[in-house]
């Protein structure tokens, strides 16, 4: 741009000028333009542009910029004539398998193929889950330093947010026994899973655990709600737990995150088993 402003204007300075012998140059500062090189001595005849000038570097413009030599290669042409290289056959050669079609991937022309020759080893269950761990004797820090409310509901969402559990939480929390002997006041829980140690401390100290039941979406929505609002989407109603886990839990998993605590009553149980899914 600059490049072509100073073009024109010397073009039409010079142009209408009367054709004189000029002893000094147009710019007497190069520091307003150190990639202009002017001579000093001075031409009879004057052309459009009056002094020769000469450019040390390329301005920097759109139009200048192209790719490194060797960024762009041409696609290779098959099947256009026998001086392209890749006439005829197109490279594939003469008959076979390979020069007739596809086949399918790790085919070895019918011999064993070698997903089938090497053993296997291990086993891993699709339906495992994984709760990461959190102890009481954590939990009573956190009380004790005051980022968690004793007298509210203490859910996953709780833990998470007060940092007693990290980002990969899986399909849930669960509550362990270490450090049980520094809970000396009642607190009411509710977690995927709970050990046995620490269903007994919490409960003799006055307060309760629930084991709920949330999928993998409902703990999205329950961990991160704002995420569904940023959306545009609705909370999802709460999942129902499937037959092999209805043993293992007490309840359904509530949306959004409640803050009291609900009684153990055959009642409520019917209640919460009533939701649909």
């Amino acid at each position: 741009m600059w490049r072509r402003r100073i073009t024109s204007l010397l073009s039409s300075s010079l142009h209408n000028a009367p054709i004189t012998k000029i002893s000094q140059p147009i710019f007497a500062s190069s520091q307003k333009f150190p990639s202009l090189q002017f001579s000093q001595q001075p031409i009879s005849n004057i052309g459009s542009l009056g002094w020769q000038f000469q450019r040390a570097y390329s301005l920097l413009s759109l139009n200048d910029l192209q790719d490194n030599k060797g960024a762009r290669k041409q696609k290779t042409r098959k099947g256009r004539g026998i001086g392209s290289g890749k006439g005829k056959t197109a490279g594939r050669g003469h008959k076979g398998q390979k020069a007739r079609g596809t086949y399918k991937f790790g085919f070895e022309g019918g011999q064993t193929p070698l997903r089938r020759r090497v053993p296997k080893r291990g086993f891993k269950n699709p339906f495992s889950l994984e709760f990461q761990p959190v102890g009481l004797g954590k939990i009573a820090k956190l009380i004790n330093a005051g980022k968690i409310d004793s007298s509210e509901l203490i859910t996953m969402k709780t833990l998470k947010d007060c940092g007693a559990i990290g980002k990969q939480i899986g399909d849930g929390a669960r509550l362990m026994g270490r450090g049980a002997e520094h809970i000396q006041w009642p607190i009411h829980l509710e977690v995927s899973r709970v050990t046995a140690r620490a269903k007994a401390a919490v409960e003799a100290a006055g307060g309760t655990v629930r084991r709920v039941h949330y999928n993998k979406l409902g703990l999205r929505a329950l961990l991160k709600p704002e995420w569904f609002e940023k959306k545009g989407r609705l909370l999802p109603r709460p999942a129902r737990p499937p037959p092999k886990l209805k043993d293992k839990v007490d309840s359904i998993g509530r949306l959004p995150a409640p803050t009291k605590p609900l009684p153990f009553a055959t009642e409520d149980a019917e209640a919460m088993s009533a939701v649909p899914a």
